[in-house]
């Protein structure tokens, strides 16, 4: 058995989904693993993981547009707006999605399905850099 770990950075323009599928998949096929499980972990609490359709942009639209209801960014709604009205939302979208995936590694690749892609749902407004940590166990 094998373990393989690295941080990868990953650069928002902006809230949203970003997908991140490629730069994982280049980190994971470098490492010469055939079977296994990689862990991908968010080391924040104001942006989430995803796996989610990558295919039909009107999905990744929609549950921006979802989130936004359900976390508003209502400044009478909140008590902490340590760093601006987006900043609790930030934290509930990230409490209800995850910040942990893990993926198997079957034959060298990710079993993703068909339509399925890795994001980075960014919940804060402005750019930012966000460390995602990857763990690979396997063969």
């Amino acid at each position: 058995m094998r373990q393989s770990t690295a941080l990868i950075e990953i650069a928002t323009e902006r809230q949203g989904l970003k997908e991140i599928t490629a730069s994982v998949l280049r980190w994971v096929e470098g490492q010469g693993v055939g079977e296994g499980l990689l862990t991908l972990f968010c080391r924040h609490t104001s942006c989430s993981l995803l796996v989610q359709e990558n295919a039909a942009p009107d999905a990744r639209s929609d549950l921006e547009r979802y989130f936004a209801t359900i976390a508003p960014e209502d400044p009478t709604a909140y008590d902490h707006d340590d760093e601006g009205p987006d900043d609790m939302p930030a934290h509930l979208r990230a409490a209800l999605t995850a910040v942990q995936i893990s993926v198997p590694l079957i034959g060298g690749r990710l079993a993703l399905g068909t339509w399925q892609g890795l994001y980075l749902f960014e919940h804060r407004r402005r750019p930012h850099r966000r460390t995602i940590a990857l763990h690979l166990l396997g063969e």
